[in-house]
């Protein structure tokens, strides 16, 4: 009889007076798993125990399957909560904060957890430096900013044109530059790429031109090369001695005659179809950076800031020099009818000068860096666009009669050269960090038609060929790409004749000394 009275005492100890008050330990159950809940609790709530309990769990409480527990889709609200408590729950109906383990360091959480507490000041030499090669493993650059648990994902990425190659601190103040618009469909991939091998890495160079006779002029360190761009051969026109280099080639409007400035101060200009030297002239002090014919005057500007202007049909052929620039002379364009001269320098500013004045008649100031990229537009007199560099990166276009800004563009990017195209009424830019990349515009808004990206490093100079069609873009990546940027338009002009196996002698290649 004694077993039935200890079934009779356990029974009376189980068996509850009143019923549970849940309302104040619900705030505490709801944020505990199902699971560790006591079995025997069960019992307490019958009406609770089926909503919680699967159909099994009686029979069979080792099925137990909390993930498919109807029970943790229950609110509070239905076991007796006050309404505020449903009130307060997150915007994404959650309430609860749950990490993102995508964005939690878990590393440098144990790191930290591990080595809270460890005092420093005992340690050994060894104990040191095994801490601090742990801290350089997890990149631990600044503790006291470092978070062990993160509740959000990570700010995205920088868009283009935020910062560039060479860190400029202030370019994240720069707007990004301008998408391109769907005007035309321009090829994005060259349609030729050669190869440069030795091609100098300076912004400030001009080592490329294209004839007039579909004949490409390349410099190469020291060596000058011929590209025939109708037959593809290659001819190798001379090669400097020692440390010496050219700095800048172009050819003569007639493309019989090469103009080349190098490293000593000196201009050669070479007849191409008999590979010879007709003449050398000096006078610069520094290397010669940039050339421009205007057909028997030749300009030249060196290092010091000079611009020499030569008469190549006469012996004293320095008949004039043009000084306003304080440092290096980076770019030189003539005006198409030959009547003004335009220069940009390092020292930031764009001269245009009238070639019979000592001194310029006009002067831009307001790029921030050198400016190489001058230009002046075939179709609209006076009308000449700049471009700065890396600082600046910035292209305006000035109408140089009464010097009024006519537009100004921020293309995000440095701007080595731009040229123009009358049929198109486009301009195209070379740009260098951090895009390498040229863009296509339409003028006169400036809208963007398309992006040519193909280079690995900065854009170097852009020239164009003959008949107008293709862009040849020379790059620090050792590589030369042409480009199909403007195709013939469908009217057909007369006498447009393209070669490249003859060299025709002018009469002003007759009476150069």
């Amino acid at each position: 009889m004694s077993h039935f009275n200890f079934d009779q005492q356990l029974s009376d100890a189980l068996q509850l007076d009143t019923s549970l008050n849940l309302s104040a330990s619900i705030s505490r159950l709801a944020l505990k798993p199902p699971s560790r809940m006591p079995v025997s609790g069960m019992g307490l709530n019958r009406s609770r125990s089926a909503s919680r309990a699967s159909p099994n769990l009686a029979s069979k409480p080792q099925q137990f399957n909390r993930s498919k527990s109807p029970a943790r889709s229950k609110t509070p609200t239905r076991l007796g909560v006050p309404e505020v408590y449903n009130s307060k729950k997150g915007l994404n109906g959650s309430d609860r904060f749950i990490p993102n383990r995508s964005t939690t360091d878990m590393e440098f959480a144990s790191h930290s957890l591990v080595n809270s507490e460890e005092d420093t000041e005992n340690m050994s030499t060894t104990q040191l430096r095994r801490r601090k090669l742990l801290e350089e493993n997890l990149n631990v650059a600044n503790v006291s900013e470092s978070r062990i648990l993160s509740y959000k994902t990570k700010a995205p990425a920088a868009k283009d044109g935020h910062a560039n190659n060479m860190k400029i601190l202030y370019s994240a103040g720069k707007p990004q530059a301008p998408k391109a618009s769907n005007t035309r469909q321009v090829p994005s991939s060259a349609e030729k790429i050669l190869d440069a091998p030795d091609m100098i890495n300076d912004f400030y160079l001009h080592l490329i031109d294209w004839s007039s006779l579909n004949h490409v002029a390349v410099a190469l360190g020291g060596g000058m090369y011929i590209w025939n761009a109708t037959d593809g051969s290659i001819l190798q026109l001379f090669q400097k001695e020692d440390e010496q280099y050219i700095a800048s080639v172009k050819w003569i409007k007639e493309g019989n005659v090469l103009g080349v400035g190098d490293s000593e101060g000196s201009v050669q200009l070479w007849d191409v179809a008999n590979t010879k030297v007709i003449r050398t002239m000096r006078g610069h002090q520094g290397r010669i950076a940039t050339l421009d014919w205007n057909l028997h005057i030749l300009a030249s500007g060196g290092r010091e800031g000079a611009i020499h202007l030569h008469d190549v049909r006469i012996a004293e052929h320095h008949v004039s020099t043009l000084q306003g620039h304080s440092q290096e002379v980076c770019g030189l364009t003539w005006s198409p009818d030959g009547k003004h001269l335009a220069s940009g320098g390092n020292d930031n500013t764009v001269q245009v000068w009238d070639p019979a004045m000592p001194r310029p008649f006009h002067t831009i100031t307001e790029h921030q860096s050198a400016v190489k990229a001058v230009s002046w537009c075939p179709w609209q007199r006076g009308v000449l666009a700049t471009a700065g560099g890396t600082v600046d990166r910035t292209i305006r276009i000035w109408n140089t009669q009464s010097m009024n800004q006519l537009h100004s563009l921020d293309t995000g990017s440095q701007v080595c050269s731009i040229v123009w195209n009358s049929d198109y009424k486009e301009l195209i830019s070379g740009h260098g960090f951090s895009n390498n990349q040229l863009t296509v515009w339409k003028y006169p808004n400036l809208t963007k038609v398309a992006d040519l990206n193909g280079h690995t490093s900065r854009i170097l100079l852009i020239v164009k060929s003959p008949d107008g069609t293709t862009v040849a873009s020379v790059g620090a990546d050792e590589t030369i790409r042409l480009w199909n940027v403007w195709p013939q338009m469908e009217k057909v002009k007369k006498g447009l004749v393209k070669t490249g196996r003859s060299h025709p002698v002018s009469l002003l290649a007759q009476s150069i000394r």
